[in-house]
């Protein structure tokens, strides 16, 4: 199978740790990260993906408005250049042991923050980051094999 994620959710698994909007949405998360730790892929896409899921009943949810969207485009932008290939939505991404390493020192740093300017998860993201990321879910032991 495959994980549907949108470009600021590149951002958010690197610091989730079981907090969320509802109850639903942690436990979906939850098998969301237990999935790419276990070597799912991920599909860029445009819009809610596999982790908005539980809060799509509502149509004016904040997945659907132009704030978001213009996170994900920000997002997109910074993971783009620190990977150096595009990430644009149909793109498929694979995280390895390496890659995760790779973006949590760039978000630590600031370098693939812009898109977090005004979210309301900001502080809890920072702190996680300054901690070197303790109790966060997205675990990943393996390496791909070099090419």
């Amino acid at each position: 199978m495959t994980v549907r994620i949108r470009a600021h959710h590149l951002l958010c698994m690197l610091t989730y740790v079981g907090k969320g909007y509802t109850g639903a949405f942690t436990a979906n998360y939850d098998k969301i990260v237990e999935r790419l730790g276990a070597g799912e892929d991920m599909l860029l896409v445009a819009g809610p993906d596999d982790i908005c899921t539980p809060l799509l009943a509502d149509k004016d949810e904040h997945c659907f408005g132009q704030s978001v969207i213009e996170r994900d485009e920000s997002a997109e932008k910074a993971v783009e250049e620190l990977l150096g290939r595009p990430i644009a939505p149909g793109e498929r991404l694979v995280l390895d042991a390496g890659k995760l390493a790779e973006l949590r020192a760039a978000f630590r740093t600031g370098e693939i923050r812009p898109a977090c300017t005004g979210c309301e998860w900001h502080d809890l993201c920072t702190a996680i980051a300054e901690g070197n990321f303790p109790n966060t879910r997205l675990v990943i032991e393996r390496k791909l094999p070099c090419p």
